[in-house]
């Protein structure tokens, strides 16, 4: 077989792949979707592929009978502030390190890298004891506070590579058009940087938004309880509620559906230029 020959064959071998790799990955989200909208008979005795009856009344027991309305609330509370948070400080930080000469900057940046290697679970006692101590227990700010963790060490190093890459003669060329060094900052680097920081606003909403294990631990009373802390409350030893619990998962998920659909183009782009330019 030639190598003209070969070249349909993979070609086809790998759209096959691809499109076996897509229907893996998004086959969990139709079944929960189409699980939110059975009838309690049919998901528990006879489940099929596609519904023979569509249903809304676990979205109406969800929203009528639960806490969860104000759970959806404390989840938007902290994962938009963790997103502004996020962004204010990775930004000034990224920035700063890469303009500015400081001494070990690069210990600053690999720092903040390992410490996002940590797994959440051991950051959450410690951070709990010191926030018992200070009376911020149980408070959706010592949730936010705990998110920073996670989202500022990512925003910082992603951000790092992209201003890094960005040349300083541009911010020079402002400057002598009569801009100050913020001028500079505002009005070229930031619009230069939009696909870099969208990328990190979406994965910090992502990461906060998702989060479990810092609600776990963080939050004990019902009144602060963010959604996936809620959801798992659901699931007790004598009523399972998989109507309810898929519902709930499905009204998480669309946010997040939201944001992809709204800023993939500039997602792609970020992530691109972080990978190439980092």
């Amino acid at each position: 077989m030639t190598t003209a020959s070969r070249r349909p064959l993979a070609r086809i071998g790998l759209y096959l792949a691809a499109i076996a790799i897509a229907l893996y990955s998004a086959f969990p989200i139709y079944w929960m979707v189409s699980s939110s909208l059975r009838p309690t008979q049919e998901m528990l005795l006879n489940p099929t592929l596609v519904p023979t009856e569509l249903t809304l009344q676990y979205y109406y027991s969800l929203l009528a009978q639960t806490d969860y309305p104000r759970q959806f609330l404390n989840s938007l509370i902290v994962a938009l502030s963790t997103v502004v948070l996020t962004m204010f400080l990775s930004v000034m930080i990224a920035y700063g390190v890469t303009r500015q000469r400081i001494r070990g900057k690069k210990a600053i940046i690999a720092g903040m890298l390992y410490a996002y290697m940590f797994p959440p679970l051991l950051l959450a006692i410690p951070l709990y004891a010191m926030f018992t101590k200070v009376g911020l227990n149980d408070t959706l700010f010592s949730l936010v506070i705990s998110h920073l963790t996670m989202t500022m060490p990512l925003g910082v190093w992603f951000l790092w590579g992209f201003f890094k890459a960005m040349p300083f003669e541009l911010e020079e060329a402002a400057m002598v058009d009569g801009c100050t060094r913020l001028g500079a900052f505002l009005r070229v680097v930031l619009p230069l940087s939009v696909p870099g920081l969208v990328t990190v606003a979406i994965f910090a909403f992502l990461l906060s938004w998702t989060d479990y294990t810092f609600a776990l631990v963080m939050i004990g009373s019902d009144v602060n309880k963010t959604v996936p802390l809620g959801l798992a409350s659901m699931i007790g030893a004598f009523d399972l509620r998989w109507g309810d619990i898929m519902a709930g998962s499905t009204l998480i998920a669309m946010p997040l559906f939201i944001a992809f659909i709204l800023l993939s183009r500039y997602f792609v782009q970020g992530l691109t230029a972080g990978a190439v330019k980092g």
